[in-house]
């Protein structure tokens, strides 16, 4: 049997307010345990939340960039359940009235473009964090996460691979970098995904029974979690067997899904409006004016890198999916006044020591304008390419401008003909072997065997030699031998 996937996710984006949604504690990340939970966050007697507005303006930022409907009466109610890293017995959260609407993303998959639903988004405040290594067979709590503000995005099931899946959530990570209203850092828990996952026959209208993988913090680790939990499912439906309602977790060293606890349903929470929380209500004025606040989106920003700089719809992609990326592919691109040049070393060599370093680009060693500086020298042949990267390599490693480095290793090409001609003239006397195979082959073929002379003569100059004129005068000398 043929099986269609069917895929929603959940993503729950920490927002970058200094304090928390409900306290005056503070937000900051790496803190000691417990350092950073209040009285109001614990839900001591006697206390009282108040609203962080922040955190329903940067909602409401996400609701412009989706193109949804803004919540103009947005209600806080409280979600029920015991758990060891929620203090109060309830989080707070929105269910009826949420402040984002329905909204929608567009993302680029192998068969084109798919639009993807977003039922809503809404605020609510996260819980603690369980911690079970170092206790001897117990687990810790840090409740300092506690009570920190959350928006909660939430697609229609309008997805139909992994792929599709992880390119939704990369398009909402590009979103709210983009904004400013999260740092995307899925390592430290400020983006997660929870999938929710079933399938059934080709062509059935009815959905199959979902299961929702919780808290998955990477892109890889969504595509790998939705194959296996996939697997799953069409083994356990073609063995005989039914999918189960619940929620699973993800092992990434293994490879597999594992079984956590029932799925519950609204009614199992017992949703009730906060009796110590007012309605929010914003008016057209107060959502304009945050509207006039927005900078420029992935998309559009996509768009114009097309045609101003003539880049390919892939470059394009790549370099306006993060904005501190494409703010440093820009400067690079007004320090060297060659916007192609620019993106191939921002994706390129750039790209792979910060992959290599597991280094984020806002901390690149190399900033833009040193970055510019260099390509401006291999633009005007000071350098080619291949000294270029050596160049680079000092600048990550030891700091300075390309300038500095060039003068101060001797690295600057040689571009004296003259100078060339007689390593050229040393390196085809040295060679009698490899110019009479030169001469004995068909001219179309001739030009494959220029490397081994183009070779020589580069460590012979030390890889100095411009390569553009090396080639020329090779072919004119080794040509003229033929005749």
């Amino acid at each position: 049997m043929e099986w269609e996937t069917v895929i929603g996710l959940e993503i729950h984006v920490q927002l970058s307010t200094q304090t928390k949604i409900f306290s005056g504690a503070s937000t900051a990340f790496g803190a000691e345990p417990n350092t950073q939970a209040c009285a109001v966050d614990l839900a001591l007697p006697g206390t009282l939340p108040v609203f962080n507005e922040n955190a329903q303006r940067m909602a409401i930022m996400f609701g412009l960039a989706i193109n949804a409907e803004i919540g103009k009466r947005a209600v806080f109610e409280r979600k029920n359940y015991f758990y060891p890293d929620l203090p109060k017995g309830y989080q707070t959260t929105q269910l009826e009235k949420p402040v984002v609407g329905e909204g929608y993303v567009d993302i680029t998959t192998d068969d084109g473009s798919r639009r993807v639903r977003i039922h809503h988004a809404h605020l609510e405040e996260d819980a603690g964090k369980s911690l079970h290594e170092d206790f001897h067979g117990m687990s810790g709590i840090d409740l300092n996460r506690a009570g920190t503000p959350l928006i909660e995005i939430v697609s229609e099931p309008d997805m139909r691979t992994s792929k599709e899946a992880s390119e939704y959530a990369r398009k909402v990570h590009a979103i709210v970098t983009t904004l400013g209203i999260c740092d995307g850092n899925m390592a430290e828990g400020s983006m997660r995904c929870d999938c929710n996952v079933s399938i059934r026959p080709k062509g059935q209208e009815e959905y199959g029974t979902r299961t929702e993988l919780k808290n998955i913090n990477s892109f890889r680790f969504i595509e790998r979690a939705i194959d296996t939990e996939v697997a799953r499912q069409i083994d356990l439906i073609e063995d005989g067997g039914t999918v189960v309602q619940e929620t699973r977790l993800y092992d990434p060293d293994r490879n597999e899904t594992r079984s956590m606890r029932s799925k519950e349903d609204a009614n199992d929470y017992r949703y009730f409006p906060c009796p110590d929380l007012l309605p929010v209500v914003v008016d057209d004025e107060y959502v304009e004016a945050i509207r006039a606040t927005l900078p420029e989106l992935p998309d559009a920003r996509r768009e114009r890198f097309i045609s101003e700089y003539s880049l390919s719809e892939y470059d394009a992609g790549v370099l306006s999916a993060y904005r501190p990326q494409a703010d440093y592919y820009e400067a690079v691109v007004a320090a060297s006044k060659d916007a192609k040049l620019a993106a191939n070393w921002v994706m390129g060599e750039l790209a792979k020591n910060l992959n290599a370093n597991d280094t984020d680009i806002k901390e690149s060693p190399v900033n833009a304008e040193q970055l510019g500086g260099l390509l401006q020298r291999i633009k005007d042949n000071t350098i080619s390419g291949n000294i270029a990267k050596k160049v680079f390599e000092h600048m990550w490693s030891e700091g300075g401008t390309a300038d500095e480095i060039i003068e101060a290793k001797g690295l600057k090409q040689v571009t004296d003909t003259g100078a060339i001609e007689k390593v050229i003239d040393e390196v085809i006397a040295n060679s009698t072997s490899q110019v009479e195979q030169y001469k004995a082959a068909e001219p179309d073929k001739r030009g494959k065997m220029i490397g081994f002379f183009m070779g020589q003569v580069m460590k012979a100059t030390g890889g100095k030699a411009n390569p553009g004129a090396v080639t020329g005068l090779l072919k004119k000398k080794l040509d003229a031998l033929c005749d």
